[in-house]
């Protein structure tokens, strides 16, 4: 078909008229389907069914060194998680502490704590008159929310294939005392599924920043979560880049099994260096207890070892790698040639980025929830909602039943035609 860009008036008003009488008919299907957030589908779930029976009544519930699972103890970690974790985060066991379910949570904990009672000795955030953080855009909607309800400011750093622009993340973080922080996820990146090359994160480890509390807030959410054998991103580890730049405090390293075994019931873990683990430990001690040990246990004992971790993996990736071939099958087959949006084609994580024509995401988003397929909303994968193109919309393939998300592909190539030929002509809505 003929490039949207190289249509004349009469030909453009002539395609919008066919859009408006296919999209009508989509409506009228009274459809309901949902791929805004990226969950793991009830087939990925029931993978981990197994693990509910590996501690029972009459098991042995004491960890490797005999201490009780069921009683409090053992803060950071029993010694075979911290291993396990540590394996799927490339760290030695010593530089790791296991927390609860949810990685999400520690990063919220970590920034709550900085602003109440400093990193390391330094001033709490709250006593200071700015604080700032670098996001990567397009980015994770969450982490946002989170610099954002702490009411830090946040600097939009443009990603690239490689990661985030270098050259801007380094003069801003050696000029500015006030940026505290950068948000990263660093493989499969959501939304656009890309990782980090091997000089970004060099670069990272070498960073002189000109606060002695900035941090990078290394998510590595998808460490693990490939879609192909035999074609996988790899991701230099980011801890002992900085101990050999001689910097070893300056990262976070935050990961978890929420997209591994159950999402509401994973564990979650930090990784980094001594002394920023003494300072995790010290509130930590106020904190809790001690976090869910039976869980810790019952992941060893069903995981068992790295081995483990990625055989389960490649199960989620022969659940998922269709949704996601049929979705770009999809945007090429019906968008390939008409010049009004490119996408990302990434080899794990679990979304596709795509960009529209300026000014059509928002369209495309509330055409797509008219005919009954709610997306991510427009904007949600920038700082505060704002997309300064308005032309990001993240795909999440995962979660829906294929024939679901062969409809929901449909309609939305139908949106994007039609928001961008309305844009073509003039007409926003």
């Amino acid at each position: 078909m003929k490039k949207y860009t190289e249509m004349t008036q009469k030909e453009l008003l002539f395609e919008k008229e066919r859009l408006e009488e296919e999209y009508k008919k989509v409506k009228e299907k009274g459809l309901k389907l949902d791929m805004s957030r990226g969950k793991p589908a009830q087939d990925q779930l029931n993978l981990s069914m197994a693990m509910m029976d590996v501690l029972k009544g009459d098991s042995d519930l004491r960890c490797e060194t005999g201490v009780d699972c069921r009683n409090y103890g053992v803060i950071d970690g029993i010694p075979e998680a911290k291993r396990l974790l540590g394996a799927m985060s490339e760290v030695e066991p010593d530089n790791i502490i296991i927390y609860g379910n949810s990685s999400l949570n520690v990063m919220f904990d970590t920034v709550a704590r900085s602003m109440t009672h400093g990193v390391m000795g330094n001033t709490p955030w709250c006593r200071l008159p700015k604080v700032k953080f670098l996001c990567p855009v397009p980015g994770y909607d969450r982490h946002f929310k989170i610099t954002e309800f702490f009411g830090i400011e946040m600097i939009n750093v443009p990603m690239h294939i490689d990661g985030p622009d270098m050259d801007m993340v380094e003069e801003l973080v050696s000029q500015d005392p006030a940026i505290k922080g950068i948000w990263c996820v660093p493989k499969y990146s959501n939304p656009q599924g890309y990782t980090y090359s091997q000089k970004t994160v060099e670069r990272f480890a070498r960073l002189r920043p000109a606060a002695a509390d900035f941090r990078i807030y290394w998510d590595n959410a998808y460490s693990i979560h490939h879609l192909y054998d035999d074609n996988q991103d790899f991701l230099v580890e980011i801890l002992h880049e900085c101990e050999r730049a001689g910097n070893p405090d300056i990262v976070y390293k935050f990961t978890s099994t929420s997209k591994v075994s159950f999402p509401g019931s994973g564990i979650a873990a930090v990784a980094a260096s001594k002394a920023n683990l003494d300072d995790f430990r010290k509130y930590m001690q106020i904190q809790t207890i001690g976090h869910d040990k039976l869980n810790q246990l019952r992941h060893v004992r069903f995981f068992k070892d790295l081995d483990g971790l990625h055989a389960h993996m490649r199960k989620h990736a022969a659940i998922i790698r269709p949704k996601f071939e049929m979705v770009l099958d999809t945007l090429d087959r019906e968008l390939g040639s008409l010049d009004i949006g490119t996408w990302t084609r990434p080899h794990g994580g679990y979304f596709i980025s795509f960009e529209s024509l300026d000014g059509c995401a928002k369209t495309i988003v509330a055409l797509a929830k008219e005919a009954g397929v709610v997306m991510t909303n427009a904007g949600a994968t920038y700082p505060y909602g704002k997309d300064p193109h308005d032309s990001n919309i993240r795909i999440a393939p995962t979660f829906p039943k294929m024939e679901d998300l062969q409809e929901a592909a449909k309609v939305f190539v139908l949106c994007v035609k039609l928001a961008s030929v309305r844009k073509m002509l003039g007409q926003e809505s």
